[in-house]
């Protein structure tokens, strides 16, 4: 029994010493400065576009509040709704 726990603990011992070993080093490139771009000028079609869209995002963003205002009115109204039924359940337990 000894042995073989002997013989065990030398395994370990030996793996873990050939495990532990360094691996090899990783070599990394310098990096090279990054060549620096103009920017593009920007044509007049570009510019049409643009104003396009952000007139196309403010109509959306109209059409989002009206609907926000109107599920804020309907939740108002589903508060209304429940609070009159709480009142009818708490008068319907008194009866």
């Amino acid at each position: 029994m000894r042995t073989t726990i002997l013989c065990f603990l030398a395994a370990t011992a030996v793996f873990s010493a050939l495990h532990a070993q360094s691996p090899m080093p990783v070599v990394v490139p310098a990096m090279t400065p990054a060549a620096k771009t103009q920017a593009p000028a920007v044509s007049a079609e570009t510019a049409d576009l643009t104003q396009e869209a952000v007139k196309a995002l403010q109509a959306l963003k109209a059409a989002n509040e009206e609907i926000l205002k109107q599920q804020a009115a309907a939740l108002q109204k589903l508060d209304e709704m429940e609070k009159a039924a709480n009142e009818l359940r708490i008068f319907s337990k008194r009866g």
